[in-house]
């Protein structure tokens, strides 16, 4: 298809014309189709488009369209769909009711061609332009694609690859669908929001998709419209949802099925679910897997990222930190000193006010000017937090990213560990340096919902005086290019060594959401006022 010269007839003139309408509508519809942003897009197995274009537009206008740049747009681009909301496939490109008449038999016939084949695969492109704009003085289809509906390649996935991944996540989740009934995901998402099993959050949401798609091909009475809402589930889902039967999830529903009495359910739940034991090799890597390994890290520049050190203060994001500290009053006179004695703090002797983590955080927290936590005479859930030692090193975990850094990670012990590990006094307050939530809920709370939620108290003078070794980091925190390597990662996590453990100012207690509490912290509050409390639980 090229552009008019002074030589060209009337015909010339119109076919160039509808021509570029053909092409403008197209591209409107494509606009139009995908205005939602992100909107997932699927290719269906409708065969040759090109042949059924050619075929039904006017015989005078073929050879004017039969050229190879064509027909590539033809082949990767032409049956482009969307799911709609009631399962029924919609053609992002071919609408007959925008072009003009000398295509609208040839529109109406692609369309009908795309919505009623099934769709073959979810299309993912990182290229910033489909199809070859012009060669020469020749111009062809092709579409200049939102930036939201591009791929974001990396070094070691690229769009094939992951367009490759969702046909196996598609597959896989049928077999789960089929072997976890409607009833029974029901009672699995029942279970998980009573907060009675152990870190129950980080499953919520997998449940909560898994049971909302059940529900939906429930209510779909037509099987190819069911059929095209799992490939919309899958292309949609995040990273590792669609393959239940591999997730906390598919263990809490085989249980079930199964018919174990809850307490046996509760116990193998949370037991799996510890975090010393979630997402976790317990196989030493193979000879191919460190291999891969090297091959990634190297592929994703990430060699500096495994570098830890112990955090500090000034690398936390807190919720809360002490008042500065006023400077003493150098007062003289003869009774200065019973001055300073009436403006000492008074402790009340008023039982411990017995609150939620919740209510402390909305109605206590803002206005106290000191906080100290009372030392359990018992092991804890202590921890530390680590982060990049190299600031410019690439992200490696989850909520690490360019533009809004946290390298941020942290570690704990199994069953908890004992209070002189860490450098407290059991039976004595210690002073709180800062108040913050595990980083994962840095920015967005919502976010990482599988990591759970802790609130850290970081104390003064804390840290891990035993420490020998460790990265300091789960492999389930990293993020989802180095899942195939978890084994060697948690290899090296074991025998790596954190820097920095005697300038370590972020170590501390923390309170996981999900579990009954028993923490004793004392208040200082503005006028001399300190109270105790007493916190029970998260909400």
């Amino acid at each position: 298809m090229s552009a008019p010269t002074a030589a060209t007839t009337a015909f010339d003139t119109q076919r160039e014309e509808d021509g570029r309408s053909l092409l403008a509508a197209m591209r409107a519809r494509f606009e139009a189709a995908t205005a939602a942003g992100g909107v997932p897009l699927f290719t269906s197995a409708a065969g040759d488009l090109w042949g059924t274009f050619l075929a039904a537009v006017p015989e005078p206008l073929r050879q004017w369209h039969d050229c190879a740049a064509c027909r590539r747009f033809f082949a990767r681009h032409g049956g482009l769909v969307r799911v709609g909301d009631d399962g029924e496939l919609v053609s992002v490109l071919w609408d007959p009711s925008g072009v003009p008449p000398a295509y609208v038999a040839a529109v109406a016939a692609l369309a009908q061609a795309v919505t009623r084949a099934p769709i073959d695969g979810v299309f993912l492109s990182s290229r910033p332009q489909w199809g070859q704009p012009r060669t020469g003085d020749w111009w062809h289809l092709s579409l200049e694609p939102a930036p939201a509906l591009l791929y974001r390649a990396s070094p070691v996935r690229t769009a094939s690859q992951a367009a490759a991944e969702r046909r196996v996540d598609r597959d896989t989740l049928l077999r789960g669908l089929a072997e976890f009934p409607l009833e029974l995901v029901r009672h699995a998402h029942a279970l998980l929001t009573t907060d009675k099993l152990y870190r129950s959050e980080a499953c919520i949401s997998v449940a909560a998709w898994l049971l909302a798609l059940h529900e939906r091909l429930a209510a779909t009475a037509n099987q190819r419209a069911r059929d095209n809402l799992v490939w919309q589930a899958v292309a949609a889902a995040p990273a590792g949802f669609p393959r239940v039967r591999s997730t906390m999830i598919g263990t809490l529903l085989e249980d079930l099925a199964a018919g174990l009495s809850f307490e046996a359910v509760k116990a193998r739940f949370d037991a799996k679910m510890h975090p010393l034991a979630y997402q976790r090799p317990t196989a030493a890597p193979s000879a191919g897997n460190i291999a891969r390994a090297e091959e990634i890290v190297a592929k994703l520049g990430a060699a500096g990222s495994l570098e830890r050190r112990f955090a500090r203060l000034s690398d936390i994001v807190p919720l809360w930190v002490p008042a500065p500290e006023k400077p003493a009053r150098q007062e003289r006179g003869v009774f200065s000193h019973l001055r300073e004695r009436a403006s000492a703090t008074t402790w009340h002797d008023v039982p411990p006010t017995v609150m939620t983590w919740d209510k402390f955080s909305r109605t206590v927290l803002p206005a106290a000017e000191g906080l100290e936590f009372l030392v359990p005479d018992r092991p804890d859930s202590y921890l530390g937090l680590v982060t990049a030692k190299n600031p410019d090193a690439p992200p490696i975990v989850q909520w690490d990213r360019e533009g809004a850094r946290n390298p941020v990670t942290w570690y704990l012990y199994v069953d908890g560990s004992a209070p002189a590990r860490w450098n407290l006094k059991p039976g004595q307050f210690h002073p709180v340096t800062a108040v913050t939530y595990q980083p994962s809920m840095w920015g967005d709370a919502a976010k990482f919902p599988h990591h759970g939620q802790k609130v850290i108290f970081l104390l003064k003078g804390a840290k891990d005086l035993e420490y020998t070794g460790g990265a300091g980091f789960f492999p389930s925190f990293l993020k989802s290019e180095y899942h195939e390597i978890r084994s060697t990662l948690e290899a090296y996590a074991k025998s790596a060594v954190v820097a920095g453990k005697d300038e370590a100012e972020a170590c501390g207690i923390c309170l996981q959401k999900g579990t009954t509490w028993d923490y004793t912290f004392r208040v200082a509050g503005k006028g001399g006022v300190r109270l105790v409390y007493k916190l029970d639980r998260w909400d």
